[in-house]
């Protein structure tokens, strides 16, 4: 059994709050009318995230104070005031023998709980719907805090004065239907009303959060439309988890390129002997370099329909890309129903190998034969991925040699996929799936 992170939990930011007249609707949302006179306690990021030596008498907060102070102590907050529709700590999990180290979760609570989907999911890009459920409905009482750019080299937290006019924030807060330890959401510009497509500003504030963590079990994840994101607002998840997801571990095959337009020193490689075909990108002068070059990637995949999950990794440091088929292999019939009577839905954490399950059965009986046959239905063919690899290299401005553009053979150990993604559009019109 794998053992659940404890922190001390610092006072909440919101014990005292409601003692005078309420502001705004009333309700203390995330809307226009209540949050720019909002209090928020506000964490402001340093603008360099390579750490550098502590100065004695500086304000400086310590290393480990986002994650461990700040986040799971706040996380934990909520958690003790009943804010979560069940309790996540108490879920079962279970790394699943094998070689690469699948994690199981037996997370009951979260497929009878859980916000249904409210949109298309044969379209990456929808436009933003006010009326469906979005993040300005959640109550403050979620938000954990606000995470913003400095402006210098040292992060700081204060508490917002109420004052911020037209300013469209970006919060933290929690998902009250969790799949792990310190599960929250970050959610870029809240006012905005920004729909779930990723674009260059949002993921360099992904990575700067990763970075501000600095620990290697905490991730971020971002599900596009079509590919298991469930509302349609943007926003990225992260959690905790103390141990190595299968996907981290296992090899890659540095791609070569000639840099063409770009110069920005980050590397491309493919996964080699894992069920699903992604691309990982490392490295760059800046960490914008490397936000960029990946935001760019999925703008391609969006502007051309085609749903796809990413993992931040490394602390920022790393980026797994998974272009995926499975929710148009759904609609088309082709999932076996063994696979479909788990009810599983493969998005980022799953194809990371973190396996949520939702029966008692399928988690007593988890193997690594089922995670590595489910994963595989995710994945591109080979053709299809070299396809598509090929052209978000054009769009990010990498040139690959002659002769690497011949399709690489199947790497060793992986299950062949014969059924070929169709091109964008993916899905058959009018069709929906249920999650």
């Amino acid at each position: 059994m794998l053992s659940i992170k404890r922190v001390p939990t610092v006072l909440s930011n919101y014990q005292e709050e409601n003692a005078g007249e309420p502001l705004g609707c009333g309700r203390s949302c995330l809307g226009k009318c209540c949050l720019p006179a909002s209090k928020l306690p506000v964490y402001a990021f340093k603008n360099d995230p390579r750490p550098k030596a502590s100065s004695v008498g500086t304000d400086e907060l310590p290393p480990d104070f986002f994650l461990n102070t700040l986040l799971l102590g706040q996380w934990e907050d909520r958690m003790n005031r009943g804010l979560f529709r069940y309790d996540v700590t108490a879920c079962e999990t279970k790394v699943i023998p094998g070689d690469h180290g699948f994690i199981a979760q037996l997370n009951e609570g979260r497929h009878l709980k859980k916000r249904p989907t409210e949109f298309r999911v044969d379209r990456v890009l929808q436009a933003f719907d006010p009326a469906k459920f979005n993040f300005t409905k959640v109550g403050q009482e979620e938000v954990l805090f606000r995470f913003e750019a400095a402006g210098g080299d040292e992060a700081h937290l204060f508490e917002s004065d109420g004052n911020e006019g037209t300013k469209s924030p970006s919060v933290v807060a929690i998902n009250v239907s969790p799949i792990e330890y310190g599960h929250v959401l970050l959610i870029p510009r809240v006012l905005d009303s920004l729909p779930q497509r990723i674009d260059q500003e949002s993921f360099l504030l992904a990575l700067r959060m990763a970075s501000e963590a600095g620990s290697p079990y905490f991730r971020l994840g971002y599900n596009s439309l079509g590919a298991f994101a469930t509302i349609n607002h943007l926003h990225f998840q992260a959690y905790y988890l103390s141990v190595p997801f299968p996907v981290e571990k296992a090899p890659t095959a540095k791609i070569p390129t000639n840099q063409g337009r770009s110069k920005s020193g980050v590397t491309v490689s493919r996964l080699l002997n894992y069920p699903v075909r992604g691309l990982v990108y490392e490295g760059g002068k800046h960490l914008k370099d490397l936000a960029d070059m990946v935001a760019n990637s999925c703008i391609w995949l969006q502007s051309n329909n085609i749903p796809f999950n990413v993992l931040i990794s490394d602390s920022g440091r790393r980026v797994f890309l998974f272009p995926q088929c499975y929710a148009e292999k759904q609609a088309l019939g082709e999932v076996g129903q063994e696979l479909l009577d788990t009810q599983v839905n493969p998005a980022v954490w799953e194809i990371s190998g973190h396996m949520v399950l939702k029966r008692k059965k399928d988690y007593e009986e988890a193997s690594e034969d089922y995670a590595w046959r489910l994963l595989a239905e995710v994945s591109l063919s080979e053709e299809r991925f070299h396809e598509v690899k090929t052209y978000i290299f054009e769009a990010i401005g990498l040139v690959e040699p002659e002769e690497e553009m011949i399709h690489e053979e199947e790497e060793k150990g992986t299950p062949s996929n014969s059924s070929d993604p169709m091109h964008a559009p993916q899905f058959p019109e009018g069709c929906l799936i249920l999650q």
